[in-house]
């Protein structure tokens, strides 16, 4: 997205130094240097009040793996008389992600309201309430009542011999099994390929579920909350209750456990390393750092039966 050596509107007490700031921006984020970007949008934004300023910012932190500082940019002038659309669009996409379903919908539909021919609006309005009615169905037929649903053996499908082998060896037996995996960790298995997630998926999607979806904290008495009840038994509660930031992480890997709104040690202890290393961007070395941290505390990261 440019356009940004266009933008000077706003009350900007130097309109030329603003747009030289916004010309260098837009020059950075070209050549692929994003915190040279946000470097010099933030010192566009000190000098102009521009709603179209703080949205590129906004954008690009986004970007970067910043999405606390992004949804705050988008909050502000999304509160505003005249709220700024794409704003409200991205904000809704980044809380549909954290599962805030309801407030993700209200923001899309004020776009809506205001520009019916809104089409990425229109589309991810459309997700959202999908997965909205999917997740009331789910909560209260499956998650949060019998397990007759989440028993079902996975052997009751239709899969392939590969897809089935895959599963036994990781001793995934039924749908409920499935739920507390996602597909990062599937597909980190030897032998299990593109194929054979889509099977499951498909299979999963015939009952309304999706892989992963018992780890959502979302979810009603979800699968996370008893891993870390599980954690208190090696641990304090007060060790799991600490902050991501008393580990002091490098940089990139800090941003790999913002991206899955990881905040405390606990919940980072009860992720797995598949889940980590489908994160763009996080490799062996920050692995390797997380490990040492929570080493440090007798942690590990969580183990697939």
């Amino acid at each position: 997205m440019s356009g940004l050596d266009t933008v000077i509107g706003g009350k900007a007490a130097n309109p030329e130094q603003v747009k030289r700031h916004l010309t260098e921006a837009a020059r950075l984020e070209k050549s692929g240097d994003r915190q040279g970007a946000v470097r010099e949008l933030r010192a566009a934004r000190e000098m102009s009040d521009d709603a179209e300023i703080t949205f590129r910012l906004a954008y690009t932190l986004d970007l970067l793996g910043e999405e606390n500082e992004a949804v705050a940019l988008y909050t502000e002038i999304t509160s505003c008389r005249k709220p700024h659309l794409n704003a409200l669009v991205n904000l809704a996409v980044i809380l549909e992600d954290r599962n805030e379903l309801g407030r993700a919908e209200r923001l899309l539909l004020q776009v809506v309201e205001t520009d019916p021919n809104h089409a990425r609006a229109r589309l991810f309005l459309k997700d959202v309430q999908a997965s909205k009615d999917m997740q009331v169905e789910t909560e209260a037929n499956v998650l949060g009542g019998p397990n007759v649903i989440l028993d079902t053996p996975v052997t009751d499908f239709e899969l392939s011999v590969r897809a089935r082998n895959c599963l036994k060896k990781m001793q995934i037996r039924t749908l409920g099994d499935l739920l507390k995996i996602t597909e990062a960790e599937l597909l980190s298995y030897k032998n299990f390929g593109e194929q054979s997630l889509v099977e499951i998926k498909a299979m999963l999607s015939q009952k309304g579920l999706r892989l992963g979806q018992g780890l959502e904290t979302g979810n009603r008495g979800g699968i996370r909350k008893d891993i870390l009840e599980e954690l208190k038994a090696i641990v304090p509660e007060a060790v799991l209750n600490k902050p991501i930031s008393s580990l002091d992480l490098s940089v990139r890997a800090r941003k790999a456990l913002q991206l899955l709104n990881i905040n405390t040690i606990g919940e980072l202890a009860s992720r797995t390393e598949a889940e980590l290393m489908g994160v763009k961007n996080f490799g062996a070395t920050s692995l390797h750092e997380i490990r040492e941290r929570l080493g440090q505390h007798g942690l590990t990261l969580r183990q697939l039966s």
